[in-house]
Order: structure tokens, then sequence, then C-alpha cells
């Protein structure tokens, strides 16, 4: 199988309903996909019901088949006419004119079920072969794939595709496509081990892209349709439901178990083995948000999303004292793709009861009454009856919610509530009512609190109790503004650290306190159980291996705030796997003060970026210790006399080798390099140290006794500079071209780099836009002050994404 970094993308019948859908799918395959990505289609509208009365009409030997095939077979005439021009065009309505000879011939004969699912295909076979040539019309290179020449099922009401057997066809086909092309599939149809044609069944379609991604090794998956995702609620019943721009794939399996039809269950099976993320997009508004379903979302527990169906059907099933038939019944339902949406068992009365939606009733009444033969059970059906529910992490174990969903029963005649065996789940049955004053009663009383947001707080020094005090004094005006509470639930220093899920006074904790000693698995244990909507870390320390845990954070779908320049300039695989991580799990991971303090830089980069621009050159003083440094050192006092007095003030790292050493404004570099697109290593920077060798290996008290030794090679430095009317400064570059260098340099005593104030950084940004006149960005670059305002800046940030 090809390693190459294949994307899934699936096109509904509401997404191709007319010509005008095609077009706005092409424009979506243009800006959203790449060559070689797999594009699965449905057949166009409502093509599929019109095949489905065509050959029902013709079964029962009503001549008005044949207005109805006319009617279909001139939708698709039209819809070629509209969107394809030229030799195309006539391509397709030849083709089509051999289709619609072909069914008419199996029309006159007898219609076996093969016979019913040839018929059926040729929906997705119209539309996948349509897109294939208008994509080819835009100069986006297509093929069109039949997916019956990979897909490989046995026939029943919800085929299985057999993956030993289909994936080997797909690798081969694959290898023959060239990977500049984007392949057009056929969604819903596959063929059995006899080469008959299946059809996948119940959303069908959707099973296909993602059994296809797990098949090609796709890394994700994207269901485009005619809504944006996953709602708090039904946004046809509630007005107030909110897109959920998450929700975890347990989640979502619990949702489309009780009969939610935004996805079924099978279109989540091969997410389970296989790599893929899947993203829910509308393919009418699709800038509008999107859901991303994601292997885990560790965020609070409770409720997410209420769910409801007005009518439901009840089968009762009186069985012995035997307590193990009713689990053998179970699973055996489960084996057979009829698990029931929820299931109530009576000891008192000996009466399992299982709830099902009334498109799945009669197959399951049957196959009950089937299986209780064996035993001589009772099997009575019961129609008339509603279910209401409740989805969310732990749902049923979380009290508030739980009884709110309580509550909101209490003065109805309830038949049963019954939670989920995984907690994600509590589902209420009761006789048939208008249940829309009871949702968006439910969802104002859930979902209209505010949203809980936990922060915790690693590093509690200078910077870290700064941003104690900012966050104190900031805290409720962000809560009113961004409609959050946020919750302060740990602190930790250097000896460790206190966690609190009720709450710190973060002015409390600026005083001594007794922490306790962090070990790692046990604190990313207890940070998994958060009670919160959203945990975010804020990392203000200097630790290395602090940012090693980075990826876990991430893995439990927690936030990061970073100051800790570390896993930003690490080696590229371990900064990549970072990212992705954040990326997988739903979190962000925002990290403006590892650079410049305050200074809006990275976020300048992004936005040109994001905006079209092309990051050419950056250049600057990164250092606000150097800064100063060199601001000062003009000969009249020897650098070892300024650097001695910057350390008594504070201004250098407790060891001044750090700041002298260049190694800090190389992770900067870095950071930014990496921001504007670049994956640059630190091997590949060329750094001039401003610390000899002899005074490298020493122990710190011992090298400010020798720091004298500096003296003789910076007054060279300033006295070569001043006899050209220049200043020094120490300066970093990254090129486009990939040279990278830290070092002393000269300069005009006009250039921007020569008149700073001491402790200033400033960073020059070449792009596509700003060329001959860099974009220059100058303030203070160090300072307590400024830093925990840049991560109070990030945490604003946060809190507008996620309120």
């Amino acid at each position: 199988m090809s390693t190459m970094q294949r994307h899934v993308h699936k096109f509904g019948g509401s997404s191709l309903a007319d010509a005008s859908c095609f077009l706005r799918v092409c424009e979506i395959i243009a800006k959203y996909t790449q060559p070689g990505d797999l594009i699965v289609v449905s057949a166009a509208g409502k093509t599929t019901n019109r095949l489905l009365d065509v050959l029902e009409l013709a079964a029962e030997h009503d001549p008005a088949f044949e207005a109805v095939f006319d009617s279909l077979c001139s939708f698709q005439h039209d819809l070629i006419g509209e969107l394809l021009k030229g030799d195309l065009a006539e391509q397709l309505f030849s083709a089509l004119e051999s289709d619609r000879m072909a069914i008419s011939r199996m029309l006159s004969n007898s219609l076996d079920e093969f016979t019913r699912n040839e018929i059926l295909s040729f929906g997705e076979r119209w539309s996948a072969r349509l897109l294939s040539a208008l994509l080819n019309q835009h100069a986006l290179e297509s093929d069109y794939l039949d997916s019956r020449e990979f897909f490989v099922a046995p026939y029943g009401a919800q085929p299985q595709v057999d993956v030993a057997l289909s994936q080997p066809k797909l690798a081969a086909l694959l290898a023959t496509h060239k990977v500049s092309k984007r392949l057009v599939v056929t969604g819903f149809i596959a063929r059995d081990i006899d080469g008959h044609t299946i059809t996948l069944g119940r959303n069908g379609s959707d099973y296909s892209a993602t059994e296809l991604a797990a098949l090609a090794d796709a890394s994700a998956t994207t269901i485009w349709s005619d809504v944006a995702g996953i709602f708090s609620a039904d946004p046809r019943r509630v007005r107030e439901a909110q897109l959920l721009d998450k929700i975890s794939l347990a989640e979502a399996a619990e949702l489309s178990r009780i009969g939610a039809s935004v996805l079924h269950a099978r279109s989540l099976e091969p997410l389970f083995r296989s790599r893929q993320k899947l993203t829910l997009r509308s393919s009418y508004t699709p800038e509008e948000g999107m859901t991303q379903v994601l292997r885990s979302v560790q965020g609070g527990l409770g409720a997410r999303i209420v769910s409801a169906l007005d009518e439901v059907s009840l089968i009762d099933v009186q069985y012995d004292a035997n307590e193990s038939h009713s689990s053998t019944l179970l699973e055996h339902l489960k084996a057979i793709q009829l698990q029931p949406l929820s299931y109530s068992k009576r000891r008192d009365c000996q009466t399992l009861r299982l709830v099902y939606t009334q498109e799945l009733y009669s197959r399951a009444l049957s196959a009950v009454e089937h299986w209780a033969s064996a035993y001589q059970f009772h099997v009575q059906g019961l129609s008339g009856y509603s279910l209401l529910a409740l989805v969310g992490r732990g749902v049923s174990e979380h009290r508030e919610h739980s009884h709110l969903f309580y509550q909101a029963l209490c003065s109805l005649p309830v038949t049963f509530v019954q939670s989920a065996d995984s907690t994600h789940s509590l589902v209420a049955v009761l006789p048939k009512t208008t249940l829309d004053p009871l949702l968006n009663e439910l969802h104002q009383t859930l979902f209209s609190q505010p949203k809980r947001i936990g922060l915790m707080l690693f590093g509690k020094g200078n910077i870290g109790q700064q941003w104690l005090e900012l966050f104190a004094a900031q805290r409720e005006v962000m809560e009113q503004r961004y409609h959050l509470r946020l919750i302060l639930a740990g602190v930790f220093g250097r000896q460790g650290g206190v966690v609190d899920f009720h709450g710190l006074d973060p002015k409390s904790v600026l005083q001594p306190f007794n922490p306790k000693p962090v070990v790692w698995s046990q604190l990313l244990e207890r940070v998994s159980e958060h009670p919160f909507d959203e945990l975010v870390a804020i990392d203000i320390t200097a630790s290395e291996e602090l940012s090693f845990y980075y990826p876990q954070v991430a893995q439990l779908g927690v936030h990061l705030i970073s100051a800790n320049k570390y896993a930003g300039s690490a080696k590229v695989e371990f900064y990549q796997h970072v990212c992705q991580q954040f990326r997988d799990h739903g979190g962000q991971w925002l990290y403006n003060a590892t650079v410049g303090a305050g200074l809006p830089v990275q976020s300048s980069i992004k936005m040109l970026r994001d905006a079209g621009d092309e990051i050419r050159e950056i250049s600057g003083i990164f250092s606000g210790t150097l800064s100063w440094l060199f601001q000062h050192f003009d000969g009249s006092v020897p650098f070892s006399q300024l650097l001695k007095k910057a350390w008594q003030q504070g201004l250098t790292e407790p060891d001044p080798r750090e700041d002298l050493s260049g190694q800090d404004v190389a992770r900067k570099l870095l950071i930014l390099a990496r921001e504007a697109g670049y994956l640059l290593e630190n091997s590949q920077i060329q750094l001039h140290s401003l610390v000899p060798q002899s005074l490298q290996d020493i122990p710190a008290d011992e090298f400010m006794t020798r720091v004298a030794e500096l003296d003789e090679f910076m007054a060279e430095q300033l006295k070569a500079a001043q006899s050209q009317g220049q200043v020094i400064r120490y300066v970093a570059k990254f090129a486009k071209d990939g040279v990278a260098e830290i070092g002393l340099q000269s300069f005009d005593a006009h250039h921007p780099f020569a008149n700073l104030r001491p402790c200033d950084n400033v960073f020059a940004i070449q792009s596509n836009w700003y060329c001959e006149n860099p974009l220059v960005i100058q303030g203070p670059g160090a300072g307590r002050e400024v830093t925990a305002g840049a991560v109070q800046s990030d945490l604003v940030s946060l809190c507008q994404l996620l309120c």
C-alpha cells in the first residue's frame, strides 16, 4: 500500500442535488483536497429513491414505471448538459444512453435481488462519472473508480466489507493510478465473491468512505453533507443548539447507537481499527464550522448532546428464572446487527424490554421471536413510545446533569430510564408524547450554564507569580466577557505543587504553601479525571523535562499555553509529534510567550501566512539580556563589568553563559522559522557563541571570577566596528534558502538594530508583501510583566475559542 498521506472526502446525495451543487463540490475539492485523494460520492439528489420507485412499479407490472424512469434519465441528461461541454459532454451522453438501454433490458426481465442491486448501483456510478469529468474540465486531473472493483462483501441486509479480500484488490488498483490524479469513487456498492452487485445498506455511502479510508490507510476522512456536523441538539427542533467542534469516537458511537441519524454505527466501525480521523462538514457552508470525531476527547464529564426520537417500539421478552438467557439474547442481537437502542430488565416479572426504531422494529421482532421459540418464551411487540436521551462522557455519573434529567421527567409517565454500560448515555423511554417542549427546556437547563475552564499553572517563579496577580485582577472581567468560569485547579513550583479541582485562590497561592512532590504518572492519571468542560495547562517553566510530557498532555485533551521554549525548538520529529497530538485530540497549543515576551511576533507571522503571504527572511535581536549589554557596551566600561552589573540586577540567567552561548536565541529562531513554515533543525544553525572554549565547562562561580577573560575579544570586536562608524549587536537570522546564523554583526548607526532601548527586542520580517521594506516589530523582549502579559493574552485567545 502506498505510504502517501491520502485523505478521503465523501459527498452525499444532498451535496449533489443539482448542477449548482456539483459546481460547489468542485470548488470544495479544488480548495480542500490534494492530488491522490479519494472522493466518494452518493447518487445525486433523490436518484436512489427514484430508482426504487421504478423497481417497485416494474415489479408490480405497472406501466407508470416507464414515465418515472424517463424522468430520471432526463434529470441525469440535464445535469450533463448544464455542467459539461464538448467531447466530455458527448462521452457522458453516450454512456448514459448505453446505461438507459441496459436498465430497460433488465426491467423487462425478472427482477431478482442481484438485478435490483445492479440497477440501484447506477445512481452512484452516474454521480462518480459526472463529477470526475467535471473535475477534469476544471483542470483538476481525475479518474473514475467503481468501488465494485475492490469492495467484496457477502449478500445481506447490512453487508460488512471483507477486509482480507478487499484490501489487496484496492492496493493493486491504487498502484496503477497516477498520484497526480484524484480518484472519484462510487459509494454504497460492492460485489460478492461470485461477482454479483451488492448494496451496502443504510448509510452505505458513509460506511464506504470510512471503510475505504481504513483499507487505503488514509489519515483522514471528511464527510460533506447538508449539515455542518453534530450539534448539542437537533437544530431544526432546538434553535439554541450549538455545533460541537469536537466529539470523542466513544461519544459518537453512543449517539449513533441510540438512533441519531447524523452518524451510523457502521460508519464508525472502521475508525476503531484504523488511524483515520473523521470530520463532518457542510458542503453548503464549508467555512461555518465543523465537527471532528477524535479518537479520544478527555474533557469534563457530563452531557454534551440532548437527543430524541418521537416514535420507537418495544419488544418484551418474558424469560424463565435463568438470568443468563437475557444476556445471551442481547449478544445474539448484537451479532446480527440488531442491537437495541436501549433495554431494561424487569427482574420482578423476569422481562427483558428492548427498544427499537420503527425502521428496525419488524426485523428485530422476527429475530427475537425466532430466538425465543427455542425456549418457548413469550414475546410481545408494543408500539407508541418516544425516547429522550443525554449523551456525553460519563453523563450517568454526573450528579448535576443526571439530577436535571430526572427532574425534567418527574411529571411524566416514564416507562423506564436506562444508563448505558459505558456511562456515556442516559435514556428515558416514555409513552409517545410531543417532545419539542421537553427538548428545549432540557437543553436550556443543561447548556445555558457557563463553561467551566480549569487552569493548572506550572512555574511559580517571578513570571508565574506575576501571572497569578494578573489573573486574579482580570478573572471576573474575562468570565463575564466570555460567559465562562475560570477555575485555578493546580499550581506547581520546583518543589512540587497542589491540586484542588474545587478551585484555588490565586492570591493565596502567591504565599508559601506545602507542596506535594510531582509523580507524573499519578498527576496525569488525576488530570484525566478532571471535572471541567475544558482543562488548560500553563507552562511558565524553563524545564526541558516538562516539555517531554507535552504529547501525553495533548492525548488527555488538555489545552496548553507555553512560555517554555524546549518543545518548540526540539528536534523536528518531536516538534511535529507534539503538534500532531494536539491536532488529533482537539487541543490548542499556544506559545506566543516563547519569543519576544509580549511582542506580537508569532501572531504576525501566522496572520501573514493565513492571508496567503510567504515569509522569506526573519532576523533581529532576540535576547533582552544581550540587547541590554550591547546597548551599553561603548568601550567606556569593560564588557565583563557590564555583564556583572546585569547579573546583579537579575537581567541574566543565574548562569550568564545561558545568554552568552546563544542557545536561547537559537531556540527562539527555531520557533520562528517553524512558525513561518520551515522545519529548521538546530544543527543547521551556524551559532557563534560569546563564551570561549576555556570557559564553557567550568562551574558557574568560577566563570564569574574569570569573566574578565571575555574583555580582550569583545574590545577587539567593538574597535573594529567603531573604526567603520558602526556598532556591534548579537543578531539571529534565518532565510528561505535555509541559511541560518547567530552571532555578532556590525551596523550603521541609523539601522533599526542599532538604536534600541536597553532590553528591547527587534524582529525584521521580510515576505512577499514586505519585501523592500521589512515589517519591523520592536519592544521589550524580557521582563516578568510583559511575559506574564503574553501568557494572559494567549489565555484570552483560548477563551475566545472555547466560549
